[in-house]
């Protein structure tokens, strides 16, 4: 139905024939023609797709399903934050947490902790809040700048 989110998965001759030498890898992503995206996302009332969050950085808490990218946004939109990644961590009572490691703007000397999370009250759910916030040097990235979540969550699982 319209507006309910779900898994992105497309299909035409526009999508790849399929991984050089990793065959395996092929059979995950194309299933009978049809590409997993591995994306997210919800289709408005005019047919407008919109992508909500990547499916394998879903954090489910208390059964809720929390989508670290409209986190990440409210982060990033803070003063001196310059970028924040948000993955989820076991927790015995919910399933998951929303954790943040946040990465501060040059000229930053420190993060306004309090006044961030004064700001996430404002502008999130109290369930996204996370319920940890690192300040971090450097995210780690890939070469073309894309944060990698799976790098933090094997700090934490080390």
């Amino acid at each position: 139905p319209r507006g309910t989110i779900g898994d992105i998965i497309v299909k035409g001759d526009n999508i790849m024939l399929g991984y050089l030498n990793r065959p395996e890898a092929t059979q995950e992503t194309i299933v009978n023609g049809w590409l997993l995206t591995g994306d997210m996302g919800y289709m408005d009332d005019e047919g407008f797709l919109f992508i909500v969050d990547r499916k394998k950085d879903l954090i489910i808490s208390k059964g809720i399903n929390i989508y670290p990218r409209g986190i990440e946004e409210v982060i990033d939109s803070f003063p001196g934050v310059k970028a924040s990644a948000v993955i989820g961590i076991f927790d015995e009572k919910s399933g998951e947490i929303p954790v943040a490691y946040i990465e501060l703007e040059e000229d930053a000397r420190e993060l306004d902790e309090k006044g961030l999370k004064t700001y996430m009250r404002e502008k999130l759910a109290n369930y996204k809040i996370p319920k940890y916030i690192h300040i971090i040097e450097e995210l780690p990235k890939n070469a073309t700048g894309k944060i990698l979540k799976r790098v933090l969550k094997e700090k934490i699982n080390a």
